[in-house]
Formats: structure tokens, C-alpha cells, sequence
């Protein structure tokens, strides 16, 4: 089970947790690191100051008894103690019993000594200095002292270690709001879009990573918008072209229904009435075909299929059409497998050949849905029919593709397209919108059924705006098996 967004952390709250925990694992590695280094630093500073009057002592000229005497007045509040080994090996002064024999040994023979010593029953440290004529000086320090010392710099450490811990917890809340904040404001824009508001225009700012986000919304705002303005004026423009033959039909009926068409007009009637009707079902089949397309449970009928017998058929199909015209499709084959990409769409051929029988040539054999492949080539050849001036060409081609699969291409030689028109030919309604005033339009659908088609069948379709006969060409790629 998916948890809602109520049983999760708010970035915020993350960003400061866990800047707050890196904070707190490094302040306790500190501790940890400074409480076990305070109590070896804080010996070594008083062994090192024991060793500076160790060795200041040693230079005195005569090492004897009398030497304590004198330096005994140096002993200050951290209670050290003095002794002096003379050379015979003779010892005297109040740290006389922390000297042991090993260090009295090492001492005598001219090798200083740092160790630790029990004096008056508590440890001590201990340093000795041999002198330049023999005997040595040594000098004690109750361990207290550096105890003490030690606690006074971990003392020291708690304030700047909590100090840090506080100043991170800081900055992960100035960071989290600065990460936070513009994500928040892509939170808001993206539900305003939800919304169906347009033109949110969410400010770009924050990280680098928010900022892409931002742009991102801020370009499916301007898409969104651009797409619902062509969807909203598609469906007027369809409902405007229903409506006139609906409008036709209705005034008509109305007419033969009060008597008021004259019989010799009767006949002239029924041919309004029925191209009307006609007008009206190629509207509704188009509409019917693309929410076919569109759903998810689309059946597919694969079968091996020869494109150079479907081709043929198809010109053969639409010759009679295009005598009205004044046009004639023709088939063009190509010579051997064309590779795929844009290169194709030129190909070195055998030359067109008026659509006829026995114009099928070698076979282009595939695996797809022939009646498919059928719909396709005849929605793209109705729609180049339509802008072909008389005894302009229209040119069907196939022919096979490196590697397997084959290239279906449609050519005419109407006003063809501009770059801009190419960028938007799959929309539906988009070229029907520009052109309905200048140029022979059908549904506005055709050229989006042949994408979403082509789509389904495993294939891709691409325009150019102007081929070799001056018009638009269609090419149509499928691969070996369909879908």
C-alpha cells in the first residue's frame, strides 16, 4: 500500500534532520577525539615545562645538595618537587623517593629520563637531566595537575562544539527553505495547472535542479496552452462543418415535408441530400477512426503482405477518382533496399509506371496488417488528391529497407507545405485550420489518423513540404513485423 503524502517528512523537515544528525555525528566525533587527545596533550605540555627546568637546573656548574636549597624556591602552587643525583650516585631533596633505580641508572649515565613515579602515595610525573659534569637534576609533578588541566580543556570544548551544532541546524533550515521554497512554488504551479488554469508562468529561481524543474512547468504551461487553443478550435471548426450539412438536411426535410419542392426537383433534392449525408458520415467516420486508434485494446491482423501488390492495388483503386481530376496516380519501384532516415525519401528507382494491371513489380514482403496498411496508403493518397491540380502527378513508391522492413512514400505536385507547416501536419485540425479558406480540406483528421496509425502498426511517418513533383511528401517507414 501506497503511503500518502501526510506520512511523509516535508523537505524542510528532512533537509534539517539531516543536517542537524551530520552536525551531531561530527560534534561527538570531536568530542570523542578531543576528550581522548585533551588528557595526552595536557601531560605532554607539563612534561615539556618539567623538562625546561630540568635542563635550565642541569647547567648549574656544582650538581650538589646545596643546588635544592636554591631551587626549592622555584616550586609553585602545582606542588613540583626537586632532587639532586649527584655523580657518586648520591640522592637528596623531597622527590628522592620517586626516583627508582632504573631511572637513577639511566641519569648516571648521561641519559635523561621523562617517566611516571609514585610519590607520598600518589603518581607523579618525573623528568631528570644529567648535568655536563656528571650527577643529574629531577624534577616531579603531581598527576592531579594534569587531571585538572585536562578537565579544564574538555570544559573548554562543550561551549564551541554545541555552538557548531547549533550553527548547522541553522544552516540546514536557511538551506532547506532556500531548496524548499522554489519547489513549492513548482508544487503550486503544477496543481494550478492540474487545475486547467493557464498562463501560471512560475518564477525560475533556486537551485539549478528547481530552477529545470520550473522551466519544464513553465513550458508544458506554454504547450498546454498552444494544444488546448488548437483542440478548441478544431471542435468549432468541426461543429461549424457539421452543422452546415446538418443545416442542409434539416431545411430540405422541412421542404419536402410542407410540399414545397416542386416535383421536377426532385431528383436535383436527393443528390443535395445525399451528398450532404455523405459529407456527414466522413466526418463522423473520421472521429470514429481516431478514438479507435486511440484506444488500448486496438487488434492488429498480421499477416506476411506484398506492399508492391498492396501499392498497386491501391493506385489501381484510386484512378478512377483521380480521372475526375484530371490526375493519374502512378507506381514507382525502386531498384533494391533504400536505408532508413531521411536519405530514403529520394530513392534511385525503376521510374513511375501508370497505376494499372501488371504494375505490382518484385514483391516487398512484410509482416503487418494489410487492411491497415491499406487505410494508411488511402487516407494520404485522398489527401494528395485533394490539393493535385489537373494534370499534376501523383506518385505512390515501395520499396524495401536495409536491414528488413520497407518504405511507403506518397508524392504530389499540389502547393506543398512550409517548414512551419511540417512542424504541426500530425495535429489534427492544425493544417485544416490554416487552410480551409485557400485550399480543398477535408476533416482535418486524415494526417493524425496516419501518425497514430503508423504508430500502431510499428512504423513512423514523416513530411517533407516539397518533394521531387513540387508537393508534399509522406513517407511512411515499417518495419519487418508489425507493432
Amino acid at each position: 500500500m501506497s503511503r500518502g503524502p501526510s506520512s511523509r517528512g516535508s523537505l524542510t523537515r528532512n533537509i534539517v534532520g539531516s543536517t542537524t544528525a551530520v552536525a551531531a555525528l561530527a560534534v561527538l566525533l570531536t568530542g570523542l577525539v578531543t576528550w581522548q587527545t585533551a588528557a595526552h596533550g595536557a601531560e605532554q605540555r607539563e612534561r615539556e615545562q618539567l623538562t625546561r627546568q630540568a635542563t635550565v637546573l642541569s647547567r648549574v656548574p656544582d650538581l650538589s645538595p646545596l643546588l635544592f636549597n636554591g631551587a626549592q624556591a622555584l616550586g609553585g602552587p602545582n606542588g613540583e618537587e626537586f632532587a639532586v643525583l649527584t655523580p657518586d650516585g648520591r640522592v637528596a631533596g623531597a622527590a628522592t623517593p620517586a626516583l627508582d633505580l632504573a631511572s637513577r641508572a639511566e641519569l648516571l649515565a648521561g641519559r635523561p629520563v621523562s617517566t611516571m613515579g609514585v610519590l607520598a602515595g600518589q603518581e607523579v610525573l618525573l623528568v631528570g637531566r644529567p648535568g655536563p659534569r656528571g650527577g643529574a637534576v629531577v624534577l616531579t609533578e603531581p598527576y592531579s595537575v594534569v587531571e585538572r588541566n585536562t578537565d579544564r580543556i574538555r570544559r573548554s570544548t562543550v561551549l564551541p562544539l554545541v555552538a557548531g551544532l547549533l550553527g548547522a541546524a541553522l544552516a540546514g533550515a536557511l538551506l532547506a527553505r532556500r531548496t524548499a521554497r522554489p519547489l513549492v512554488a513548482a508544487a503550486r504551479a503544477a496543481h494550478r495547472l492540474a487545475d486547467g488554469e493557464r498562463g501560471v508562468g512560475a518564477i525560475v529561481d533556486g537551485p539549478r535542479e528547481a530552477a529545470e524543474i520550473i522551466r519544464a512547468l513553465n513550458v508544458l504551461d506554454a504547450s498546454l496552452a498552444r494544444s488546448e487553443n488548437r483542440q478548441r478550435d478544431f471542435l468549432l471548426s468541426v461543429s461549424h462543418e457539421l452543422r452546415t450539412p446538418l443545416t442542409a438536411l434539416q431545411g430540405y426535410a422541412e421542404a419536402l415535408a410542407d410540399g414545397l419542392i416542386e416535383p421536377e426537383r426532385l431528383p436535383e433534392v436527393g443528390r443535395i441530400l445525399a451528398g450532404e449525408t455523405l459529407r456527414l458520415d466522413r466526418f463522423l467516420g473520421d472521429l470514429l477512426d481516431l478514438a479507435r486508434l486511440e484506444a488500448e485494446d486496438f487488434r492488429l491482423d498480421t499477416g506476411r503482405t506484398d506492399l508492391s501488390a498492396l501499392v498497386a492495388e491501391a493506385a489501381a483503386f484510386w484512378a478512377g477518382p483521380g480521372e475526375g481530376q484530371g490526375v493519374r496516380p502512378r507506381v514507382e519501384r525502386a531498384a533494391g533496399p533504400e536505408p532508413a532516415g531521411p536519405e530514403a525519401a529520394g530513392p534511385e528507382s525503376t521510374g513511375p509506371e501508370p497505376a494499372g494491371p501488371g504494375s505490382a513489380g518484385p514483391p516487398v514482403l512484410v509482416d503487418t496488417d494489410a487492411f491497415r496498411v491499406r487505410q494508411l496508403i488511402d487516407g494520404l493518397v485522398r489527401n494528395a488528391l485533394r490539393v493535385t491540380p489537373a494534370g499534376g502527378d501523383l506518385v505512390l513508391a515501395v520499396r524495401p529497407a536495409a536491414g528488413g522492413g520497407a518504405h511507403l512514400q506518397v508524392r504530389d505536385s499540389g502547393p506543398g507545405l512550409t517548414d512551419d507547416d511540417v512542424r504541426v501536419a500530425f495535429d489534427g485540425g492544425a493544417l485544416y485550420e490554416r487552410y480551409r479558406a485557400t485550399r480543398p480540406v477535408g476533416s482535418g483528421l486524415g494526417l493524425a489518423i496516419a501518425h497514430r496509425l503508423s504508430g500502431l502498426l510499428g512504423g513512423t511517418i514523416r513530411v517533407e513540404g516539397h518533394g521531387p513533383e513540387g508537393g508534399a511528401v509522406f513517407t511512411v517507414t515499417l518495419p519487418p513485423t508489425a507493432g
